[in-house]
C-alpha cells in the first residue's frame, strides 16, 4: 500500500497549479475562444499542458533561481507582454465589430492554420511575465518537500494543468449552440479585449513603479 505521506506533496501541487492556472487571463481567455471556435482544440489543450510540464520541470530543477538573479529577465518579458495583449486586445476589439466573420462551429468560413495557433499559444504562455514569478515560487514550494516529494509536487502541478486545459478546451464546445450566433461572439470578444487591455495596464502599472 501506498503511504499516505505520498500523497500530501501531490495534492499540494495539484491544489497550487489548480489556484495558479484557473485564473482569468490571456491563456486561459485563448484556450476558451478556441475551444468554442472548434479549432485545432486537442493541440491547443496539448500545448499548453506541456509547456507547464516543461516549465515545473525547469522550476524544480533550479531555473527559478536563475529568474531571481536576473531581475532584467522579467523586466524584458513584461514590456513584450504589455506590447503582446495590447496587440491582441485591438485584434479582439475588430473581431467584436465585425460580426460576419465570427461563426462558431466547423462551417466556419477559414479555419486559422495551425502554425499561427500554437504561436499565438506561445505568445500567450511565455510573454506573460507573471509566468517567471509562477516559476519562482514553485520551485520554492516544491524544493520544500524532502526527497522525492519535490517531483510528486511537481507532478500535481501538471496534473492540474492537463485537467484544466483539457476541461476548458473541450468543455467549451458544449456553448457551440450558444456561439453560433455573432451576437454572442461580438460579446466573448469585448470581453477578452477588456481582459487583455487590464493585464496590459495592471503590467504597465507594476513597471512604472519598478
Amino acid at each position: 500500500m501506498t503511504s499516505p505521506s505520498l500523497f500530501t506533496p501531490l495534492l499540494v501541487g495539484f491544489g497550487t497549479g489548480i489556484s495558479l492556472i484557473a485564473a482569468i487571463g490571456a491563456q486561459n481567455a485563448f484556450v476558451l475562444r478556441q475551444g468554442l471556435r472548434r479549432e485545432h482544440v486537442l493541440a491547443v489543450a496539448s500545448f499548453c499542458s506541456v509547456a507547464d510540464l516543461v516549465l515545473v520541470t525547469a522550476a524544480i530543477g533550479g531555473v527559478g533561481t536563475v529568474v531571481a538573479r536576473a531581475p532584467g529577465l522579467l523586466t524584458a518579458a513584461r514590456v513584450l507582454g504589455i506590447v503582446y495583449l495590447l496587440c491582441y486586445g485591438a485584434l479582439a476589439l475588430r473581431r467584436a465589430r465585425r460580426p460576419d466573420a465570427l461563426v462558431a462551429g466547423p462551417d466556419r468560413r477559414a479555419s486559422t492554420p495551425l502554425r499561427v495557433v500554437l504561436g499565438t499559444a506561445a505568445a500567450m504562455t511565455l510573454l506573460n511575465p507573471h509566468l517567471y514569478l509562477d516559476v519562482l515560487m514553485l520551485g520554492s514550494i516544491a524544493n520544500a518537500h524532502p526527497g522525492d516529494g519535490r517531483w510528486l509536487f511537481g507532478a500535481g502541478v501538471v496534473a492540474a494543468s492537463v485537467t484544466w486545459f483539457f476541461s476548458l478546451a473541450c468543455g467549451a464546445t458544449r456553448l457551440a449552440g450558444v456561439f453560433a450566433r455573432p451576437a454572442a461572439w461580438r460579446v466573448l470578444d469585448l470581453g477578452v479585449a477588456v481582459v487583455m487591455l487590464a493585464i496590459a495596464s495592471t503590467l504597465a502599472a507594476g513597471l512604472a513603479l519598478s
